[in-house]
């Protein structure tokens, strides 16, 4: 079976033979039963049944030529691969040094065949075309994490999600307000007339230069908005988010001089300061091993394990510690007695419910007795993430109200940026931001004012 030779016309261009190491000459033999890589041998080696490891003289083979017609009776496929090898060497119309390096065809054969054939067939211009499309998509400068060409969502119009959005319409993929957005006003009353002075016609140019400038600075700005992907500001978060807090607050400083960089080399500068700070990081732990006397791996296990033992250890003793102190103040010993009673009768009741579904009943929904109203006992925020972001009255604040520090820093951000919009906030409007219970909103809203946060409308 003919098979198309996957090499040039050059004979220094062909593999050596694998029986002789000669150079392979048109046609020659590959064997398909071996490979890869692929065996291929010479007429002559395959005459006189060359054999080579698991390679035998019985095997199935193919006849590798390009002397065959594929688009045309009168051209080889060798002399289609040669004319396009050509054209790419002397450059398109050049059909003279095309014909004298095929050396088959003349000049006039070249460009007819070449017109017809690659040119004017259908087939082949829409595959180029095709081709052509996909090289130029596959080469745009976007960011690497952050794609311009992601589908930005579609808020309805006057949304905390559109402000935050700066009022982007995603289908018109323009903004309701532009970046100085009266610069047009300072054109409207300006008419170009024959008898303009020469020193009048000058500053109505200068004034179009001028408007020519607030343009160019317009589109600027949308094309950054564009590369580095903030239109979709919450998705921007998220991403920045995956960073540790010391690389968050260096991407929030280096933050004014991505316009300068580029989305891609901007994204490279933090991603190259991230894996800076991973190693510094891994070299604190190792130097941590060192100081401890520990040199190898499975030392640096065990030395990983006791260190958490030891931090358990400190927690029973404090916690300890906070048993002690409730027994020498009667009022808080009571409190913390009611909470363990209250706390195994809950344990009793549920034990209960479960041997009664068990058995077929209809199981009784636990209730924690109560002896008048009492508040709940603090959050601990020891391990949970955030936490180190906050300042002490913000942690005391989380614990009171038991609210995780990651929801109070996005209630916080929310309220914080309604209230620079609209110049103040009132209650009703944290209400609406904040889908919690009543009394926690206004305890966050309270604290936020005392703080100087946001200001009462």
């Amino acid at each position: 079976m003919d098979r198309l030779a996957p090499f040039g016309s050059d004979p220094f261009d062909q593999p050596p033979c694998r029986g002789c190491s000669s150079y392979l000459m048109e046609p020659y033999i590959k064997c398909a039963d071996c490979g890869p890589p692929p065996l291929l041998i010479c007429l002559q080696c395959f005459t006189r049944g060359f054999e080579y490891k698991k390679h035998q003289s019985d095997h199935s083979y193919e006849i590798m030529t390009s002397d065959f017609p594929i688009l045309d009776p009168n051209w080889t496929a060798q002399e289609e691969m040669a004319l396009l090898e050509a054209v790419m060497d002397c450059g398109f119309g050049n059909w003279q040094d095309v014909a004298n390096q095929i050396r088959t065809k003349s000049k006039e054969d070249c460009e007819k065949h070449y017109m017809k054939h690659f040119v004017h067939n259908p087939l082949f211009s829409s595959t180029l075309l095709s081709l052509k499309q996909s090289e130029e998509t596959k080469d745009l400068d976007t960011a690497i994490t952050f794609r311009s060409c992601d589908e930005p969502p579609r808020p309805a119009f006057d949304s905390a999600v559109s402000r935050d959005m700066a009022g982007y319409m995603p289908a018109r993929a323009d903004f309701v307000e532009e970046f100085d957005n009266y610069a047009e006003w300072d054109l409207r009353d300006i008419d170009f007339v024959e008898d303009d002075s020469d020193i009048l016609h000058a500053l109505k140019l200068a004034v179009v230069d001028i408007y020519h400038s607030r343009l160019k600075e317009r589109q600027r700005r949308k094309k950054i908005l564009r590369d580095h992907g903030l239109i979709n500001l919450r998705k921007f978060q998220i991403l920045e988010r995956r960073y540790p807090k010391e690389v968050q607050d260096l991407y929030e400083a280096m933050r004014h001089f991505a316009r300068l960089l580029g989305p891609t080399e901007h994204d490279k500068f933090i991603e190259s300061h991230t894996l800076d700070f991973e190693l510094r990081k891994e070299i604190k732990r190792l130097q941590e091993y060192r100081r401890a006397g520990i040199f190898t791996f499975r030392g640096a296990k065990v030395y990983d394990c006791l260190k958490v033992h030891r931090e358990e250890e400190r927690l029973k003793r404090s916690m300890l510690t906070d048993v002690l102190q409730c027994l020498q103040d009667s009022n808080a010993c009571q409190q913390w007695l009611h909470r363990q009673a209250a706390m195994e009768e809950f344990v009793c009741r549920i034990l209960s419910n479960t041997r009664r579904s068990d058995s077929g009943l209809n199981p009784v929904a636990p209730v924690i007795p109560t002896a008048g109203r009492r508040n709940a006992p603090p959050l601990n925020l020891t391990g949970l993430p955030g936490t180190e972001k906050l300042n002490d009255k913000e942690k005391e604040l989380c614990q009171m109200v038991r609210l995780v520090p990651g929801a109070y820093l996005e209630y916080k951000a929310a309220l914080m940026n309604e209230s620079s919009r609209l110049g103040g906030l009132k209650l009703a409007q944290a209400r609406t931001l904040i889908k919690i219970d009543v009394n926690k909103t206004r305890k966050i809203y309270d604290f936020l004012i005392r703080e100087g946060y946001i200001t009462k409308a």
